[in-house]
């Protein structure tokens, strides 16, 4: 008998068929909601958090469904447990939903789409992904303006373009596989206009945003509405931990970080679901003071998908977590990315991001909706496919449209849940139970 690693295509796509028998493809669209407390849940993955930050997230999920469905990734794993699934794992994003998979722009107006978000993540089923992008899809249209039947057939098309993906993927080799990088040039169409809102943050315009000078001239960070300064004693235990952050990095790219020395600290507010994280943003200099470099030290927590995944092997550092998990799914990553601990807490490192398309829900409108998605589905099939046994995956995904009908059903139903979760959500603010405050 064959290795499984020295059998060929065909045997491949053959043991992947055999997992409809665990798991027929129709049961990827089933959903009934559980017996679950909504509110209570939301509170209790509060508890390690800034507790004075928390009235500004509650706050900023109770905009809108999809505000809502950013802030709680943790919910949807509650909800998702007791699913079957397959049994194959792929690393995971954990939180896959349309704003954190995006673009990022090179120097030539080459945009570079991948997954950007990685706090969730953790080796598991592919399906958790995929479920979470399609229900995003529907509640982000649904906001859009979009009506259900174009919002169902954006789920469906992005779904077959993950499946026909996934089998172009199963067929190239290793190293090929690696290189592979999914990018769109900037044109004319629906999901181009949509990039043209990035806009290059140059280390000056950086500095212009976020500093001003001392008494002495010396760049300073500002007060701002979202960052705030730190005391000293603060700060010096984020620059202290800069050490350990160094270890982390490979030797070529400490020699580099040797070059940069701290400067100024300061506290962040990060987005909807980082809300409430301890996040700072370091301020270092290495060839004078036109020579600045950002760095984000941003707290990370166990992934919400943990305790439903007894038996993955994942590392203790929840930083070494997300900044591996990146690195796995990303082809190409911040060279910077790296972790440390300051008082016992975990902390990803990274540089503050640059040129990143942010989509919005007024993006969306029209062909952009369908556009992203199939874009959307061909990053999370390269992710999964770098990270897994692609042939497995395409043998069980297969040539019908079984697959993207069930999840499209499932994606209805489930965005259905969501906008009820946030209608009970927002009763409870305004019953008292929840303290929100814009701020």
């Amino acid at each position: 008998m064959k290795p499984p690693h020295l059998a060929d295509h065909r045997e491949r796509l053959a043991a992947g068929r055999t997992l409809r028998l665990k798991l027929p493809r129709r049961e990827l669209g089933l959903w009934a909601p559980g017996d679950r407390d909504v509110v209570e849940l939301i509170r209790r993955s509060n508890d390690h958090r800034v507790h004075k930050l928390i009235p500004l997230k509650m706050a900023r999920m109770a905009a809108s469904p999809f505000s809502f469905y950013r802030g709680t990734a943790f919910l949807m794993a509650d909800d998702l447990a007791p699913y079957g699934t397959t049994g194959l794992h792929t690393q995971i994003c954990g939180d896959a939903h349309v704003r954190n998979l995006g673009a990022y722009a090179t120097q030539d107006d080459v945009f570079l789409f991948d997954v950007n978000d990685f706090d969730e993540t953790t080796p598991g089923p592919w399906e958790l992904d995929l479920k979470r992008l399609a229900a995003s899809i529907i509640v982000v249209g649904r906001e859009a303006g979009q009506n259900d039947d174009a919002c169902a057939d954006a789920v469906h098309e992005m779904a077959d373009h993950y499946r026909k993906s996934v089998r172009a993927f199963a067929r190239m080799p290793v190293l090929d596989l690696t290189r592979h990088a999914i990018a769109r040039s900037v044109g004319h169409g629906p999901v181009q206009r949509i990039l043209r809102k990035a806009e290059r943050k140059t280390p000056a315009q950086e500095m212009e945003k976020r500093t001003a000078p001392d008494e002495h001239g010396l760049p300073r960070f500002r007060e701002l509405p979202l960052q705030t300064p730190v005391p000293e004693a603060v700060a010096s235990r984020v620059i202290s931990s800069l050490k350990h952050y160094r270890e982390t990095l490979s030797a070529n790219r400490q020699s580099i970080f040797d070059a940069y020395h701290p400067s100024d600290v300061a506290f962040k507010i990060a987005g909807t679901g980082s809300v409430g994280s301890r996040d700072y943003v370091v301020l270092l200099f290495g060839n004078g003071t036109g020579d600045p470099l950002f760095l984000q030290v941003k707290e990370a927590f166990p992934s919400c998908h943990a305790p439903y995944l007894p038996d993955v092997k994942i590392p203790a550092h929840h930083g070494q977590r997300v900044a591996q998990g990146q690195q796995r799914m990303q082809t190409v990553s911040d060279p910077f990315l790296g972790w440390t601990t300051i008082e016992d807490r975990h902390f990803l490192v990274r540089q503050i991001a640059d040129r990143k398309a942010a989509i919005e829900p007024e993006d969306l409108k029209g062909k952009a909706l369908l556009q992203y998605a199939l874009v959307c589905g061909e990053v999370l099939a390269k992710a999964h496919a770098r990270t897994g046994e692609p042939a497995l995956l395409a043998g069980y995904l297969g040539k019908s449209g079984k697959f993207a009908r069930a999840l499209t059903a499932f994606a209805l139903a489930y965005a259905d849940q969501v906008e009820k979760d946030h209608t009970t959500f927002t009763k409870a603010i305004a019953d008292g139970k929840i303290e929100a405050a814009l701020g």
